[in-house]
């Protein structure tokens, strides 16, 4: 055998693996690393089914997230996608067990640094509640989402596929850290705080009455305008709790009588957000009972029904003499959230009272 030509052969043979090698090499170096996006999934409507594409009737979370995921295959594009089933439940079943299961995971997620953001598939009756219970209690500032639809995944102009395609953008984009939790619907971003629900029906149900959206999602790209200012460091740390302290919500009208506060009096309520009329008022009677549970130890917090606007302190109520806190701008169910979470450290109204001015 010849001897150059067996030296020639495995020259030619290293020259050749050493090009593949090179050229597999260069194609990992152009490879875009995609974020890694986690899916947790309560329910709610993006996961409803029908028996008809034209009916609005449904029930609600009966589509698990795998089936889910299978029906937008364009978010492989956006992120490394995989999905965890947290509940399956319509939102108007969420409990504060729930809340509590996903904060926990959310903060091992990314305590573990297993994911870069996180999409949360909600349904819409309480998303803004659980949006701010999440902002209260995740301590990272990785990207946090919810987002659902408005319509379920059977019907013949489903919202949920386009929402989730969105939300999976708005979590894998890097200019969506820092930005505290937010919801993501109808080409939207919605701050936790801020967003609430304000239509039974119409895909353009969510809105930030006080002060707007501060992003838009269009033509696959996320724009982001305004970013709120409260939104403190302090958080509350959840990582130990199995309940929160109850706080019940009541509502002001014309000639209210006091019976609904009066039955509170000798249970385990801890709070009570009155909900009431202008800028948090109330009538004699139903603020007489009031001013008694405060005196019984129940912390009473002013809000306000008309959906916007402030509570302040001192105008037509003394809030100083009846031991009341008012709730700012949040309306009565975000301002139960913060009373519940404020009544875990403390029942010292002025402490309280801070933590509605600084969130």
């Amino acid at each position: 055998m010849n001897t150059n030509l067996i030296r020639r052969g495995i020259v030619v043979l290293i020259l050749f693996v050493s090009t593949l090698q090179i050229q597999a090499q260069n194609k990992k170096n152009t490879t875009k690393v995609l974020p890694r996006v986690t899916i947790l999934a309560t329910g709610g409507t993006i996961a409803g089914a029908g028996e008809s594409a034209t009916k609005a009737a449904y029930t609600a979370g009966k589509v698990p997230i795998d089936i889910l995921l299978s029906a937008v295959p364009q978010i492989h594009d956006l992120a490394k996608v995989k999905g965890e089933q947290i509940a399956q439940i319509g939102s108007q079943d969420m409990s504060v067990e729930v809340w509590l299961k996903l904060s926990k995971r959310i903060n091992e997620i990314f305590a573990e640094n297993a994911a870069d953001g996180i999409v949360i598939t909600h349904g819409t009756d309480t998303m803004e509640e659980t949006a701010t219970f999440l902002d209260l209690t995740v301590f990272f500032d990785k990207p946090v989402v919810l987002v659902g639809a408005m319509r379920p995944s059977t019907a013949m102009s489903q919202d949920g596929n386009k929402n989730l395609l969105d939300a999976v953008m708005v979590a894998a984009d890097p200019s969506s850290q820092g930005k505290g939790v937010v919801v993501a619907m109808n080409e939207l971003v919605f701050d936790a705080r801020d967003v609430t629900k304000t239509i039974t029906t119409s895909t353009a149900t969510f809105q930030s009455r006080n002060f707007g959206p501060i992003g838009l999602i269009y033509d696959g790209k996320v724009n982001y305008y305004y970013q709120s200012l409260r939104n403190p460091e302090k958080k509350f740390d959840v990582s130990k709790a199995t309940s929160l302290p109850q706080v019940e919500v009541i509502y002001g009208y014309a000639d209210a009588s006091p019976v609904t506060v009066d039955a509170l009096l000798n249970t385990n309520v801890k709070g009570i957000v009155y909900a009431g009329m202008g800028n948090g008022n109330f009538n004699a009677a139903v603020g007489k009972s009031l001013e008694n549970a405060s005196k019984k130890g129940i912390v009473v917090c002013r809000s306000n029904r008309a959906g916007a606007g402030r509570i302040t302190l001192f105008n037509e109520v003394d809030d100083a003499a009846l031991g009341f806190v008012v709730g700012d701008d949040l309306n009565p169910q975000k301002a139960r959230i913060l009373l519940m979470l404020s009544l875990m450290e403390t029942n010292n109204r002025d402490k309280i009272q801070s933590n509605f001015f600084d969130y």
